[in-house]
């Protein structure tokens, strides 16, 4: 059954960390919510249960150029097309709002994704203190 991506849906503070948890990242607890307070928009899906299972969002100036970050998808619903649609959502909002640009970081082994979703690779740096 296909899950639904849902644009700025309500989300309550632990719920994001608890998906960083369970795809293996790091929960930042300190960053929620004044992450979703931030962004530009943020989407997400939940499951039969209502459990948060993706979560991404764009940051940005809310001018020209954004940034796509922090794509989650719970490992329970990998590989059913839920990443795509998640990506996807986020471009049209980002067309919505009038964000031309939108730029991503990801480790080589997501390229396919990306360029799947419609990213166009590029060379780029990271600085990370």
């Amino acid at each position: 059954m296909k899950k639904p991506i849902t644009i700025n849906l309500s989300i309550e503070p632990h719920e994001v960390p608890d998906l960083r948890e369970a795809v293996g990242w790091e929960r930042r607890e300190q960053d929620y919510p004044a992450l979703l307070e931030r962004c530009q928009f943020y989407a997400g899906a939940r499951d039969e249960h209502q459990r948060l299972i993706a979560f991404g969002y764009i940051s940005g100036m809310g001018l020209q150029h954004g940034y796509l970050e922090d794509i989650l998808i719970h490992r329970d619903y990998r590989h059913q097309h839920l990443g795509t649609s998640l990506v996807r959502t986020l471009l049209q909002q980002a067309r919505y709002n009038q964000i031309e640009i939108v730029t991503c970081t990801f480790t080589e082994e997501h390229a396919y994704f990306y360029q799947k979703c419609g990213l166009t690779l590029s060379k780029g740096g990271v600085w990370r203190s």
